[in-house]
């Protein structure tokens, strides 16, 4: 890449930004941010997600925790090629870890983020044919992004209805978080292992193929 490659300038803006600690408006990230992107301009397939956890924030790879082995398990794919930039683009909607509430979960993503980075992000992806879509913040943006849906459908509505997404361009594959916390969420809707884990299986060995 040259130094020039606008692609590249932005990730390194993003890689300094320190918005959300030192220019926000509202209570400020009470850590060191890091944010967590690997994009490149050859991936066709987007996995976009919620936020960096703890363990993400320490290591600096997207789903480098337990979440990461199930989403890998849908995925049908392995560590290697999970982590091949060149075949697969990570961009969460808050890209630093958000810290935790008072209850001990995960804060929401920071909105300073998405209105800083995001769509000039995506402005210069467009070689992604497909975006993984995990969990309801990814949701609401990338459909009202492509003008596919409302925003604010619950999330299980949104998944249930894959079907809906699968003739757009780039291809929206709606996806619950990984998480296992979720397991019972699983375990009420075995519709998503059976119908949508397969779909996606197939979709991305298309996408991955030489």
């Amino acid at each position: 890449m040259t130094r020039d490659d606008p692609l590249q300038q932005l990730l390194a803006e993003i890689g300094a930004c320190r918005i959300c600690r030192d220019a926000t408006s509202g209570k400020p990230l009470p850590h060191e941010p890091r944010p967590v992107v690997r994009v490149s301009s050859t991936a066709r397939l987007l996995v976009a997600s919620q936020a960096p956890g703890v363990k993400v924030h320490a290591s600096g790879l997207p789903f480098d925790d337990r979440s990461g082995d199930r989403l890998r398990d849908w995925m049908g794919v392995d560590a290697e090629t999970f982590y091949d930039t060149t075949r697969i683009a990570f961009a969460p909607m808050g890209f630093c870890f958000p810290g935790y509430d008072a209850a001990g979960s995960d804060l929401p993503p920071r909105r300073e983020c998405r209105r800083a980075w995001h769509d000039r992000l995506f402005a210069l992806l467009p070689q992604v044919e497909t975006v993984l879509t995990v969990g309801g913040y990814a949701q609401d943006y990338h459909l009202a992004r492509f003008g596919l849906a409302s925003k604010k459908r619950a999330m299980t509505e949104v998944v249930r209805g894959w079907r809906d997404y699968a003739g757009a361009n780039p291809r929206i594959i709606p996806l619950p978080h990984p998480s296992w916390r979720n397991t019972g969420w699983l375990k009420r809707n075995p519709w998503f292992e059976e119908q949508v884990a397969p779909y996606l299986r197939a979709r991305i060995a298309a996408i991955l193929a030489p």
